[in-house]
């Protein structure tokens, strides 16, 4: 008889079997029961009054978990003290249990409630294991022309579709850099997929970047929209144009990286705690000194390297099929997909 863990709902108990699947053997010990950490309001935080907790609200700290992924320089430049900030966090992660220890079985167990947003394409899909990740940053590289903006505006519609179709039944945040969203791409896409392109574009939230700092700050204020407008996919194309513009040259390197490290944690930050996807395009850079193999690298260096979830290398193939290789990942292996681009958005395309 295969083992059980119990969960609370209401007054009653309910059973759910686990094991045997993906080739996890019931064991006998017992089974803990996971939870996702629990959000509360901020003026549940010991030590949150409130006039705080109203400080807390404008800067876009509206719960408790908000709180307990802060960073200290973050609070204190909201609450004026190192000190208060660090109390404020500590308190904050005590709440939502953040700092406790969970056994390996708990994190499988966690990881299987991530879910999927499909890519309108099945080669794809399965490249993906399931599609884009939440709780996770995708990045898509590769040169001019090679299908990065035309995937991300595909995401922004796959996003909507209810979850029998593969979809998250949420909405788009599209955090614009070069000036590449086009609405009636959109348009073309939600009629392909059965959607109505009025409420497709109405279900999509735009930002024009035009700085660096100008595009932190929209990843700051996202927080005040996110859960309010159940935002699943936060779309930032592309990541690095104004930190390469803004920050030429070795000597401005060090300042650069730090800059856009900063940015990628804000980004992993927001995965994590709304559990919503987010996609990032990267431009390339030529290696001069490569001469054998691809001259061409993901821009950014090791900051972003180690900070995307999953890379994806986008490449032209022949007339209108692109490739897609998966660059680097945790769980998946390196292998291809292929898919067109069409005027109804990316659909299956026939290998090479």
């Amino acid at each position: 008889m295969p083992q059980v863990k119990r969960r609370e709902k209401a007054s009653e108990e309910v059973e759910e079997p686990i094991g045997n699947e993906e080739g996890i053997e019931p064991s006998a010990a017992p089974v803990t029961t996971v939870t996702q950490p629990q959000s509360y309001d901020v003026e549940e935080i010991e030590g949150v009054g409130r006039v705080t907790a109203q400080k807390l609200r404008e800067s876009g700290y509206n719960t408790a978990l908000d709180v307990a992924y802060a960073g200290v320089k973050e609070l204190e430049e909201i609450l004026g003290s190192e000190d208060r900030a660090r109390q404020i966090i500590a308190a904050a992660q005590r709440l939502v249990g953040l700092n406790n220890f969970v056994t390996a079985l708990e994190v499988y167990e966690r990881k299987r409630n991530v879910q999927y947003i499909t890519t309108g394409v099945k080669a794809l899909d399965e490249l993906l294991g399931g599609g884009i990740e939440t709780r996770a940053i995708t990045e898509l590289a590769g040169e001019f022309g090679s299908g990065k903006t035309n995937f991300c505006h595909q995401l922004s519609v796959m996003v909507q579709l209810p979850e029998d179709k593969g979809g998250l039944k949420g909405r788009a945040l599209f955090i614009d850099t070069e000036n590449t969203f086009r609405p009636e791409r959109i348009v073309q896409i939600a009629k392909y997929r059965g959607l109505d392109p009025k409420e497709a574009l109405k279900n999509i939230f735009y930002a024009r970047a035009y700085n660096s700092d100008h595009q932190m700050l929209i990843i700051d204020e996202a927080k005040k929209i996110i859960p309010k407008e159940n935002i699943r996919l936060i779309v930032v194309d592309s990541l690095v144009a104004h930190f390469r513009s803004e920050y030429p040259g070795r000597e401005n390197l060090a300042e650069r990286q730090q800059k856009l490290n900063h940015h990628i944690a804000q980004l992993l930050k927001l995965a994590d705690i709304y559990n919503a996807a987010v996609v990032v395009t990267n431009q390339v850079i030529a290696q001069p000194d490569m001469f054998f193999g691809n001259p061409l690298k993901p821009a950014g260096g090791n900051v972003i390297a180690h900070g995307a979830t999953y890379r994806i290398w986008l490449r032209k193939g022949k007339e209108n099929i692109r490739v897609a290789r998966i660059l680097d990942s945790p769980m998946h292996p390196e292998s291809e997909a292929t898919f067109k681009i069409t005027e109804e958005g990316l659909i299956d395309g026939e290998p090479q």
